[in-house]
């Protein structure tokens, strides 16, 4: 019970403090594609390397969201965004995306056209 209580005040405590310390950058990543997500890339659009998996070990399933989070002292605003599919290793990619304006991105997938959109709040 005592971890209980104190989980939900820390918790409570970090969603206080969260808006003061977040990154410009952080954004909202929601999958509505349809499918599960495995891996979620985010790289400066200047780099030549995909970098390491936000997401870890964890999927995003269809129907979440996932909040991506930055450093506060990073500068770059302009950033490229890769979705890996869990059930076939399939790819989508985004590049040059101002995340200095943008606060969520809603991926989807159109059946029809086979491909993977996003929109950009």
């Amino acid at each position: 019970m005592t971890r209980s209580v104190f989980g939900a005040a820390l918790m409570f405590a970090a969603f206080c403090v969260t808006p003061a310390l977040a990154a410009k950058q952080d954004f909202e990543l929601v999958n509505k594609t349809g499918y599960d997500i495995s891996h979620v890339y985010v790289s400066p659009t200047k780099s030549n390397d995909w970098e390491e998996d936000v997401l870890g070990k964890d999927i995003l399933e269809d129907g979440d969201s996932w909040d991506i989070v930055f450093e506060r002292g990073d500068k770059t605003c302009k950033w490229d965004l890769k979705v890996v599919y869990a059930d076939d290793n399939s790819s989508a990619y985004w590049r040059n995306i101002d995340l200095c304006t943008v606060e969520k991105i809603t991926i989807r997938y159109n059946r029809k056209s086979d491909t993977t959109s996003a929109t950009f709040d």
